[in-house]
């Protein structure tokens, strides 16, 4: 590799897709933008330039060119939502939410007082999501703090962009699972200093939801929130009638579910709820008064029975709310961001909803960094940002061989198509490679 200076500098040529805007509310032509035959320049893990091959290949002639021929280079994928304590038993059998916490999730969750064991569990999970094209994820721990020391030794030790937190628990739960207001506080509040903004690596503040916490320690997390402005905050919200239900019995002083979080000040630009399946009018809109993102899960929504979430109100001109897809495993069935998006579009279809291909790699890519308030950061290629991407097949199986019989797009409408049948019929397999801050951090 030649170049003028010590940066580390390497060029990529493919074709590229990202988004410029949001296809939900600015015609998709005006979102996408797309070149066939491209060159994306990445100086010290950023993107320095990118562009048609034919116009910058002789201006960064010095510099090593990798090439991916028939291949489609997109942002790395944003997962708003999943839990790393429960990739071990992922598709459980059998329940609705409640029960399948308490049958299948609690137990589980038990073992990460075990820092090696945490450890273990941690590395595969972040090789999983490489393997899958996620480079940035919002993740819960577990209610141990080793299992976010692990979390986060293993995403550093990738130089991942994460984001995640210790569960704060201290009632309806196991007691092996229970922390006390004051212990969640202290506990995360040295989490906080020794993690957020450690290398690529940020906190969030997580009550698990509103029935495993009292007041005192919702209170004390929004205590948090106020020491610390920039950290998250990361919750699960709305997501079964019964648990709706039994929000309301247990907070009497209470309007709603949202107004249970609001009350404490957990509701801010830096709050991620997931789920919102059962959220009313009124939470929506507080939502998105409150500049708030929710974290659309389809697969777990489907497999925990819970419900179809209202893509079209959360996306309304009138009360837009920050939107992202989350896998949510273990309760959702894929670490792939490609089925995710697969079941979002089926869950619009049976609400009389279009999701466009379009829309829904928008929700993956730089939907979910604005819903993360990363989108300057991560989510396009824009110059400057993190290089993090990953490089996809449209003809990874015989049968989407077979269905893509040309691998490059040469317009709008081909680029549609080729986009759809990934999104419904890809997985893990489409994913060649993901790049990490420009390195190669995944190869099929």
């Amino acid at each position: 590799m030649s170049n003028h200076s010590s940066k580390r500098s390497l060029a990529i040529r493919s074709a590229f897709l990202d988004f410029v805007e949001d296809p939900f509310y600015i015609p998709e032509a005006e979102c996408v933008r797309y070149w066939s035959d491209g060159l994306l320049i990445l100086e010290d893990g950023k993107v320095k330039e990118l562009g048609a091959y034919e116009q910058l290949c002789d201006r960064y002639s010095g510099i090593e060119i990798v090439s991916y021929d028939d291949r489609l280079i997109v942002p790395g994928f944003v997962d708003t939502h999943l839990h790393f304590p429960q990739t071990e038993m992922i598709a459980a059998y059998g329940e609705q939410l409640l029960g399948w916490l308490n049958q299948y999730t609690f137990p589980v969750e038990g073992k990460f007082n075990n820092k090696a064991y945490a450890q273990k569990v941690a590395g595969f999970f972040l090789d999983e999501l490489l393997k899958n094209g996620t480079t940035t994820a919002l993740v819960f721990a577990a209610v141990f703090p080793e299992s976010v020391d692990a979390f986060f030794e293993e995403a550093s030790r990738r130089n991942l962009r994460m984001i995640a937190g210790k569960v704060m628990m201290d009632r309806n739960a196991p007691d092996y699972l229970c922390d006390t207001a004051e212990t969640s506080y202290q506990e995360s509040k040295h989490l906080i200093e020794k993690w957020h903004k450690n290398g690529r690596l940020l906190y969030a503040v997580t009550p698990r939801f509103a029935i495993t916490s009292t007041d005192e320690q919702l209170r004390l997390a929004g205590k948090l929130l106020e020491e610390f402005p920039d950290v998250y905050l990361h919750t699960h919200l709305s997501e079964n009638v019964d648990e709706v239900a039994w929000v309301k019995e247990l907070f009497l002083d209470s309007t709603g579910y949202l107004d249970v979080y609001d009350r404490a000040g957990l509701v801010g630009d830096r709050s991620v709820f997931a789920h919102g399946v059962q959220l009313t009018d009124q939470e929506f809109q507080r939502l998105s008064e409150a500049r708030a993102a929710i974290a659309f899960c389809p697969t777990s929504n489907l497999f925990l029975g819970s419900g179809l979430f209202r893509i079209e109100q959360a996306k309304s001109m009138e009360h837009p709310v920050k939107l992202g897809l989350g896998t949510d495993v273990g309760g959702g069935t894929s670490f792939s961001m490609l089925q995710t998006a697969n079941e979002a579009y089926k869950i619009a279809q049976l609400r009389q909803q279009n999701l466009s291909p379009f829309k829904a790699l928008f929700l993956a890519t730089l939907g979910g960094a604005r819903a993360l308030s990363l989108d300057d950061k991560i989510g396009s290629f824009e110059v400057g940002k993190e290089a993090d991407f990953v490089v996809l097949d449209v003809r990874s199986t015989p049968l989407m061989a077979f269905r893509n019989p040309i691998a490059t797009a040469t317009s709008l409408n081909e680029l549609a198509d080729k986009v759809f049948s990934l999104v419904m019929m890809g997985d893990d397999r489409a994913i060649c490679a993901t790049y990490v801050a420009g390195e190669l951090a995944y190869q099929l």
